[in-house]
């Protein structure tokens, strides 16, 4: 699904759950013909994040709203800034708010954590990757705000990329079957990445690799920063060139600490699943010699 399919469809997904079958029941104490002026505004720092998500709330509610965006997407905001001016009739104004604020806020956050994570490993020339372990429905969006952060996204779903993990090396056998089904049936277009949990487990995967090259990526499940260092050693002494990722219980506390082990990637999940909503509210007012 395109990027712009998706946003559609969260907004009116949004839309419809807000709304319900008969509209904002409390635009009654608001004049129809009234119009009115909007401040998107965050009362707190960060990373912004969702700009179209306003765009697009409006635009499916009432397309005579005005949105002029003040900041652009990826821009570091302070408290107090004004992101988003709006105009229209303000029984819209409001009936969008929270749909728009709901979204602007979410995406806002994983931008910001993700901008953090990224400066923490500054300089090491390792990058910051997300996860699956978005919300239901906002992947695509919430991918989006990490790439605003300054990171990079993994792959998009299990239909883009092969990714074995331990699950499936257990339910296939060991890593020796599963490396030889790889090595039949994979193809030239598909990446392939296979996850190890110990330095034995990898040392017997550069071993296959040596006679059947398949992989394109290894993964170091929960390694100790020493265990990566080590890792990555093995990785890059192998004649094939593969992309080291790490990833399991990655930190604040810790991520430099990988970042200097050398490998190429981290992903860490709480990029997404735990994302705090920025702060960011609406200040409305009606327009002078409004009727």
């Amino acid at each position: 699904m395109s990027s712009s399919r998706a946003l559609q469809r969260v907004v009116s997904t949004a839309l419809a759950e807000d709304l319900g079958e008969v509209g904002d029941l409390t635009g009654i104490t608001v004049l129809p013909d009234r119009e009115g002026q909007a401040e998107v505004v965050f009362r707190e720092p960060g990373v912004i994040s969702g700009i179209d998500c306003v765009r697009e709330t409006f635009a499916q509610l009432d397309d005579s709203v005005n949105v002029t965006a003040r900041l652009s997407d990826g821009d570091t905001i302070a408290p107090g800034s004004v992101a988003i001016e709006l105009s229209g009739p303000l029984p819209s104004l409001l009936a969008g708010e929270r749909v728009a604020l709901n979204l602007l806020g979410r995406l806002s956050g994983v931008a910001t954590g993700t901008r953090q994570a990224v400066e923490q490993v500054a300089g090491t020339g390792v990058q910051v990757t997300d996860t699956r372990k978005t919300t239901p429905g906002l992947r695509a969006l919430e991918k989006r705000a990490v790439l605003d952060g300054g990171g990079v996204n993994h792959r998009f779903g299990l239909h883009d990329a092969i990714m074995v993990k331990d699950n499936h090396i257990a339910l296939a056998g060991g890593l020796d079957a599963v490396h030889e089904r790889l090595a039949r049936r994979r193809r030239h277009m598909v990446a392939v990445e296979v996850e190890v949990d110990t330095l034995a487990q990898l040392t017997r995967l550069l071993t296959l690799e040596r006679d059947h090259p398949s992989c394109h990526a290894v993964l170091l499940d929960n390694f100790t920063p020493d265990q990566v260092r080590e890792a990555v050693s093995l990785v890059r002494k192998h004649p094939a060139p593969l992309t080291v990722e790490v990833s399991g219980g990655i930190t604040a506390e810790s991520i430099r600490s990988y970042a200097e082990a050398g490998p190429d990637l981290i992903s860490v999940g709480a990029l997404t699943h735990s994302a705090r909503c920025l702060d960011v509210g609406l200040d409305a007012r009606t327009l002078q010699g409004s009727p």
